[in-house]
């Protein structure tokens, strides 16, 4: 057995051991299984009250970061050198709708970005036809107003490679390096790149406060640079179930904002053109390449990469199919996949600690701590919380069930739930404050509703967090034909209430 397969086995040997633990204890040493239960349950809690300060830290800052006009102070502070950042946008498409990618490229054209210095790739999968038609329509419309578009067709079927995003993003811009910016001249240290999932919208700003945050930081060529992901498209379709998930991810999504120093990259986000060409672009045999970019900088350089986070949103599709069961399975198989993000990035980055020395071992120590604590979490917490934390009383023998911990232990832990209702409360309110404008049909009732839906958190947080990581570690260890190939998530538009509302495009102002 290779190192690299022996570490694929660190999740899911420290979840199911967990969870074995738990349950043998309650059974064999119920009063240590309960004394543990209270325990977790008291930090869980101050854990939970912990992330909320950071949650709302990150939502004033965003607030505050959508005010400003960020042109403007590019050119206050920095009126000769912005000018010369330019930005390669990769949208990888598989067989989305044109609905959905011609709002993304709405949102684009409207950016207040000077046009001529954006560079656009639609990099469309040639093993399905259908989206030939769909980039053509998008080439036709919107050409002419930006410095360049560029529509790709990645091969099926490259040696090394696995059908996905990671696969189609390194095709697209190599091609964009050919080209695009190798015939132009521009400088590799003046172009960042931004990926974005293809039902990415951008607000306005997203290029100015992109482009200060590359220019005032103090490693700008070494770092990636984040924004808050809002999967808040279409949150008026989704059923209720749905959108709470959508708040919970884009809740924990900006959690991490304010604790930059664990911050990855996720899906949507920036990095230096240059970093990316000498690293040789994204891995292509690998289902998570959005977060794996930041391993593959951070050993490339010596653990000297950081993930800037901007504190500025872009908005994506929740999860919404046509029925209402299929949105259920599909929510199931995208947190399987985000799940899965772990499972490769462990075992690749341990394995990478191994072999470069020059890295410090307080950095790898820190990282592989935090980052192997998140993925058990992951999959554990909720399942203690919720349901394993019952099992003392349940599995106990006849001394522990007369005993006075095994009559309190359901009330301890009951009123540990009461206190986090506060927080759910809070994040109902936030995601109140989080929402697009609202459609015509949207009433005063409907807010009681979208307040009353996070009773379903616990549900949530089971069903559709610890059960498709769970399922991910442990397909993981068993490696193989279990071993999960990318999946991407369907986008849906209601064909009747689609309406092209992003503004008419416009021609690039010539150089």
């Amino acid at each position: 057995m290779t190192r690299l397969r022996l570490f694929e086995f660190v999740p899911g040997v420290l979840a199911w051991g967990t969870i074995g633990a738990v349950i043998a204890a309650s059974w064999r040493l119920p009063v240590a299984a309960a004394v543990f239960v209270i325990l977790f349950d008291m930090y869980w809690l101050c854990k939970t009250l912990y992330l909320s300060l950071h949650l709302r830290s990150t939502f004033r800052k965003m607030r505050k970061n959508m005010t400003v006009n960020w042109q403007a102070r590019l050119a206050k502070k920095f009126p000769a050198r912005w000018r010369d950042i330019r930005h390669l946008v990769i949208l990888p498409m598989a067989h989305e709708p044109y609905e959905v990618v011609r709002e993304s490229f709405g949102a684009l054209a409207a950016s207040h970005y000077p046009a001529d210095r954006l560079m656009v790739v639609l990099a469309r999968e040639a093993r399905l036809p259908g989206s030939e038609a769909v980039a053509e329509r998008i080439a036709r419309e919107f050409d002419g107003v930006f410095f360049r578009l560029l529509i790709t067709a990645h091969p099926d079927g490259l040696p090394g490679e696995i059908p996905g995003k990671g696969s189609n993003e390194a095709w697209a811009g190599r091609a964009a390096q050919r080209e695009i910016i190798d015939p132009s001249g521009i400088p590799y240290d003046d172009i960042l790149v931004s990926v974005f999932d293809v039902d990415t919208q951008i607000a306005p700003e997203y290029f100015g406060i992109l482009t200060h945050a590359f220019l005032s930081a103090p490693h700008p060529l070494r770092s990636s640079y984040q924004p808050v992901p809002l999967f808040t498209n279409n949150i008026y379709r989704a059923p209720a179930l749905a959108r709470v998930i959508a708040f919970s991810s884009s809740f924990w999504h900006m959690i991490q904002q304010s604790r930059p120093e664990r911050l990855t990259t996720f899906s949507s986000h920036a990095m230096p053109f240059a970093a990316l060409a000498e690293i040789g672009f994204w891995r292509t045999s690998i289902v998570s390449e959005d977060s794996q970019i930041f391993w593959q900088c951070f050993l490339h350089y010596d653990g000297d990469w950081r993930t800037i986070p901007i504190f500025y949103p872009v908005s994506m599709d929740a999860n919404v199919a046509p029925r209402f069961w299929r949105t259920l399975g599909n929510l199931y198989r995208q947190q399987r996949r985000w799940a899965w993000g772990p499972c490769e990035n462990i075992p690749y980055f341990l394995d990478g600690f191994i072999r470069n020395k020059r890295i410090p071992l307080g950095r790898k120590c820190y990282w592989a701590f935090h980052y192997i604590e998140g993925a058990h979490a992951w999959a554990t917490n909720a399942l203690i919380i919720f349901s394993l934390g019952w099992l003392p009383v349940l599995l106990g023998d006849n001394a522990f069930q007369l005993s006075v911990l095994s009559y309190n232990l359901p009330r301890i832990t009951r009123t540990v739930m009461n206190f986090a209702m506060i927080g759910v409360a809070s994040s109902a309110i936030l995601a109140m404050l989080l929402l697009p404008p609202k459609p015509a049909w949207f009433r005063r009732r409907h807010y009681f509703l979208y307040v009353i839906q996070w009773l379903m958190m616990p549900v949530q947080l089971i069903i559709f967090g610890s059960f498709p990581a769970l399922e991910a570690q442990t397909r993981a260890m068993l490696g193989g034909r279990w071993r999960l190939g990318f999946w991407v998530t369907p986008k849906f538009r209601d064909p009747a209430e689609t309406s092209e509302t992003a503004p008419a495009p416009s021609p690039a102002p010539k150089q």
